[in-house]
């Protein structure tokens, strides 16, 4: 097999200092407990829920995190290679068509066999066996070999990140059909913050560098935020905050998902097919159409707070509001451009999970000229369709399936979630859904243009 990622798409360069894959070894422990950690609220039951065709049982999610190192990096480096069980390279294989058959995604949930216990004990063993396999190619490895394992577990635990969030987002789905609306964690209230006014910050814009930089974003990116490239910008303006909960009730309350000319052609059919009336996890408590909701959240059901940002809207949702608004979604980057114009720090901060809130929060500082809440809280919608840049080459082998064959019929979100880890966001991160999802943690930030 070819290595997974050529030198021109990936920051880990042959000639670069070697980290000790000991060091490797130990962020891999704590990422990969890190997702048990996240099931540890729930029981077997509620991990084998799965909710509808786009979201996977947690139980799964636990599996399929565990064969992506197996069929990756065991399969290829691991001495005397013997799968913990061969049934598992069908059953928890996600999209790879190059590595063989998969199961089908919308049946994921009837796969009661293997147990919890089972998957849980296939993610010891084969952890067991990556540690064996970093230490014995640490010490008896080429620098090549050494390279590439380095290369693939960065991946791997990038991926693991990817799918802690999706983990949430699936489970909460999944608890929000119960009628007793059972809570994931319990911390609310999360905050009691006095409402912040919106302003505009204003951006000269030009001819500009983007996509991923190693000097701010850190040695690792996807293929997708590669390579880096020039963008022009006109003038623009972007809201100091995002759009909260009483900005939508407004828009409701001024009959919104009522109204077509508010709508992309595309959305309003959404809205008269799904009868949508409300963002997803919303209810009318009382039925009168007075504002009086409440919201689902992996705390419970909670009365709905209107200074906390909008989450789950789908994208069509997002561009009706921002035009009700007088305003626009901005391009990604436009968004890219702000993020990377915030006071230097040690990456990204914000409401990310390690704050365990799980729900978006108020916002609780203001810094004149800057935007607020660029990071964590909720993924922000942007106007870009996922499209490739110009240049863009997937990565070879295996792995060459991660990104690219999404690109078509999906718009990019930035910025990360209350639910996405801190340490796997960066200014270069493209998340990508087609429009009509909204069961991740999706909100939106308005723009305009600067005539």
């Amino acid at each position: 097999m070819k290595s997974t990622l050529p030198a021109p798409t990936s920051a880990l360069q042959m000639d670069a200092p070697l980290s000790p894959l000991s060091k490797l070894a130990a962020r891999f422990s704590a990422v990969r407990q890190q997702t048990e950690n996240l099931i540890r609220p729930l029981s077997a039951e509620d991990c084998q829920l799965q909710s509808m065709p786009d979201a996977s049982p947690a139980k799964w999610h636990l599996a399929h995190l565990t064969w992506f190192f197996e069929t990756f990096v065991l399969e290829r480096f691991e001495a005397g290679f013997k799968p913990f069980d061969a049934s598992f390279r069908v059953l928890f294989n996600s999209y790879y068509n190059g590595v063989g058959d998969k199961y089908p995604r919308p049946q994921r949930g009837l796969i009661s066999r293997p147990s919890l216990q089972e998957v849980l004990d296939y993610r010891a063993q084969v952890n067991l066996r990556m540690l064996e396999t970093m230490a014995r190619l640490q010490a008896h490895g080429s620098q090549r070999e050494q390279c590439e394992l380095r290369e693939l577990i960065t991946l791997g635990l990038q991926h693991e990140q990817q799918h802690q969030e999706l983990l949430l987002t699936d489970i909460k789905h999944a608890l929000s059909f119960n009628p007793e609306r059972p809570a994931y964690a319990r911390h609310w209230p999360l905050a009691g913050i006095a409402p912040q006014a919106a302003s505009w910050c204003p951006y000269a814009g030009g001819l500009l560098e983007h996509g991923f930089d190693p000097v701010h974003d850190g040695e690792f990116a996807f293929d997708n935020e590669t390579p880096r490239h020039r963008f022009y910008i006109a003038p623009f303006e972007l809201a100091s905050r995002l759009v909260t909960n009483g900005e939508m009730m407004a828009f409701i309350a001024d009959r919104g998902y009522q109204r077509p000319e508010l709508w992309l052609s595309m959305g309003w059919d959404w809205v008269q097919a799904g009868r949508h009336a409300l963002p997803l996890y919303w209810q009318d408590s009382t039925g009168n159409g007075k504002g009086d909701y409440r919201n689902f959240t992996l705390q419970g059901l909670v009365d709905l707070d209107p200074n906390t940002p909008v989450c789950h809207l789908s994208y069509f949702e997002a561009d009706a509001l921002a035009r009700w608004a007088g305003a626009r979604l901005p391009t990604e980057f436009e968004w890219e451009l702000a993020a990377r114009g915030l006071p230097a720090s040690a990456g990204p901060q914000g409401n990310f999970v390690e704050n365990a809130a799980y729900h978006p929060l108020p916002q609780q500082e203001n810094r004149q000229g800057q935007p607020m809440q660029m990071f964590g809280d909720v993924w922000e919608w942007t106007q870009s369709n996922y499209n490739p840049y110009p240049g863009y080459r997937p990565w070879e082998g295996l792995v060459g399936e991660y990104n690219g064959k999404f690109m078509c019929n999906q718009f990019v979100l930035r910025g990360g979630s209350c639910a996405t880890p801190q340490s796997h966001i960066r200014a270069s991160y493209r998340n990508f859904f087609p429009p009509d999802a909204r069961w991740q943690f999706s909100g939106l930030r308005l723009a305009r243009d600067i005539s």
